[in-house]
Formats: C-alpha cells, structure tokens, sequence
C-alpha cells in the first residue's frame, strides 16, 4: 500500500506529547517529516520571523521509525516555509498541524492560531492542509499545558483516541482527492470526551466577543488573561456548539475568499 507523505508541525513546540502522539498515529499510512518549532508558539498567528536568524537542529531520534525531525527556533509558519523552501527533498502530499493543547474554534481564536498558521502556510503552498486541536476539560488544561501534554487515565485514551482520528481524516482526504486548494484549509477539533465512535459534524466559527485579553498587575503593567468571551450567534452548526454536543467540527476555512465558512454553509 502506497504511503502518503506528510509534513507535521505544531505551535505548542516540537516536545509536545500531543504532536508525538499524532506522529505515531500517522506511521502507519505516512512518510512523515516534522517541522516544530523548537519552543512553544501559541497565539502567535501567522507571524513571520522577519528581524532574527532562525536555527535549525536536525534530529532523527526524537520520533520513532528514524523519522526525520528539524528543531526550529521559529514560528510555525517559520517552520512550514522554511522546510518546504529549503529542507524537504521532495514535496509533501499535505500538511498537518497539531494536535493543539486546547481548542481552536470561534474567528478570534482561528486567527490567533500558530496551530492554523501552519496549516494556512501549507495551503498558500498548493498543498492540502489540515490543523487538528483537542478541546480539554478545564481542571486539567493548565496540568496538561504544564506538563506538555503529558496525560494519563481517561484522557490520555481520549487523545490517543483524537491522534487516531486524526491520521484517519488525513488520509480521507488524500483518498478522495481532496477539495482543499490553495488558501483554504480544514480546521478540526476534537471534543473532551473524544471515542473512536465520536460523530463528525461539518460547522463554521462561531462568533464570539472577547473584550480585553489583559489583566493589570500591581506594578501597572498588564498581563495576558484568557477568556471565553461572549457569544454573538444561535446558529447551531458552529464549532463550539459541536463540541457542546460531543461531537468532532470540521469547518473549511476558505481564505481566498477572505471569509470563514463551512462547506454546507448555505
């Protein structure tokens, strides 16, 4: 049986047990080569490394099977262009990105994503690109993103249930020849209480106001705060509302017509 190629990378760093665990799950049907930023780059978008030198560490220890791995101080859109420009010997049948520690749905936190960027360097490429991420219960998540991502009962079968799913959608996708063109992706996102039964549903971002991200410490200056925002819409076909349900969100992230949308999107 014919192994696809695929090009793996991440924003959460190359030491990501949930980035490993995808690349064990895609061993079977892929060729793989990683590209992962040697650091964690989360909410970084689709920054570019314009004012400094990037280093690159080659290793084909990190991952099994001898899969070849670059370490790279960069971005993950850094790490995307510089191993499709300049370290691949031959191009990828598509791009993967992920799994991310933690959700990545509504607009504001696509287009925050390091985990999307990835994926949308990919697709500005010509190449088929997926970003996959794994929502997490909250009294785990800062254990979980601590530890990078190290995880045990119920939900590390969860996420290795999500790296399964995951290395299955991406070879869907190649099988059917895939609609995905340039400047459009797929952006995935698997529930807290991921199974292998877990049911797919195609969806768009749901729209959401945020407000300020900053919290003013004691000494004046202001510190990054999450916050799950505000809800704007009903619409019961969008990402959060899938994961409400349980259920895994595909939407189809289409820039070239700079907009977000599902397939089915009437």
């Amino acid at each position: 049986m014919k192994k696809f190629k695929a090009l793996v990378t991440n924003d959460d760093g190359i030491d990501s047990i949930f980035l490993h665990l995808l690349v064990e799950a895609l061993i079977p049907n892929f060729e793989i080569k990683v590209a992962a930023p040697s650091k964690e780059q989360s909410w970084i978008g689709r920054a570019i490394s314009r004012h400094k030198s990037i280093k690159v560490h080659k290793n084909e220890t990190l991952f099994p099977d001898n899969i070849t791995a670059w370490s790279i101080s960069g971005t993950p859109t850094d790490c995307v262009n510089i191993a499709l420009g300049h370290l691949l010997e031959s191009p990828p049948d598509i791009i993967l990105s992920g799994i991310n520690l933690g959700y990545n749905t509504t607009e504001i936190l696509i287009l925050s994503s390091g985990t999307i960027a990835g994926a949308i360097e990919g697709s500005l490429w010509g190449f088929p690109s997926i970003a996959f991420s794994q929502e997490i219960p909250k009294h785990l998540y800062e254990g979980i993103h601590r530890n990078k991502g190290l995880t045990t009962g119920d939900f590390h079968a969860t996420i290795q249930s999500s790296a399964q799913k995951a290395a299955e959608i991406a070879y869907q996708q190649l099988q059917i020849k895939s609609n995905l063109t340039k400047n459009s992706i797929l952006n995935v996102n698997f529930p807290k209480n991921m199974e292998a039964k877990t049911k797919i549903e195609w969806t768009r971002p749901e729209k959401i106001h945020l407000g300020s991200l900053f919290k003013k410490n004691p000494n004046g200056n202001y510190c990054f705060e999450y916050s799950d925002g505000e809800k704007l819409c009903k619409h019961p076909d969008t990402d959060r509302s899938a994961l409400r349900r349980g259920n895994i969100s595909i939407s189809l992230l289409d820039f070239s017509q700079i907009c977000l949308q599902s397939p089915f999107r009437k």
